[in-house]
């Protein structure tokens, strides 16, 4: 297969939205997403919130944060990793949150992972920081292995909207990958996932644009 060039589809979104069109929806990206320059804390935090927002209401989470940053010690790794049997059942009764206890102790679990690794690395940021954009899925299959809830769409959402370059493969960009031949189903399968991957490798090279860019501009592509 040979991949197009991307200057087809940036035209074929444009069509779409117009050229300051585009500019302007990029620009909000960058305004509303995170960097990489934050606390373990915030990490965490980002964690907690792509998992509960995962198959509910992402606007019934965001205005429950406040009650989600209280009852969850505003997020602070060390605290909530020791959080034990108490915590659970505290956190259960508590209707400034969603209840929902097997996401709960994802939560738990994942502030032992953010704290392993910050004992590793330094801090959470760095450990990103350090992981090439070029191998998303290998950084995706990480988080799948060593987090917790932490799989497919709400590991990318949480690299996302963390500061990580990350791609994501919402219904628009997967029907635009598919129109362009990378993929001919959704990309579930290891080999599917490197076919993406290195479609974005090659973009970003062409174009020398951020991987999210790319990822926004293909879902822009589609109407």
């Amino acid at each position: 297969m040979t991949l197009p060039k991307f200057s087809t589809i940036l035209k074929l979104a444009e069509r779409h939205h117009g050229a300051d069109g585009i500019k302007a929806k990029l620009a909000e990206q960058r305004r509303v997403h995170a960097n990489l320059k934050q606390g373990d804390d915030r990490f965490l935090a980002g964690m907690a919130k792509a998992i509960f927002s995962s198959g509910f209401s992402w606007d019934v989470v965001e205005q429950k944060w406040p009650g989600f940053e209280k009852a969850f010690d505003k997020f602070d790794p060390r605290k909530v990793a020791a959080y034990g049997a108490k915590d659970i059942a505290r956190l259960m009764k508590d209707a400034g949150i969603v209840r929902n206890g097997p996401k709960i102790k994802a939560t738990i679990a994942n502030a032992r992972f953010v704290r392993d690794i910050a004992d590793e690395h330094g801090s959470f940021s760095a450990f990103l920081k350090g992981w090439p954009a070029s191998d998303q899925i290998g950084l995706m299959e990480y988080l799948k292995t060593y987090g917790a809830r932490l799989g497919g769409a709400t590991a990318m959402y949480f690299l996302r909207f963390n500061g990580w370059d990350a791609f994501i493969l919402s219904a628009d960009v997967t029907k635009a990958l598919m129109r362009e031949g990378v993929i001919d189903k959704p990309a579930t399968s290891k080999a599917a996932l490197r076919a993406v991957q290195e479609a974005f490798n090659n973009w970003a090279q062409e174009t020398g644009r951020p991987q999210r860019e790319l990822s926004r501009i293909l879902a822009l592509s589609v109407g």
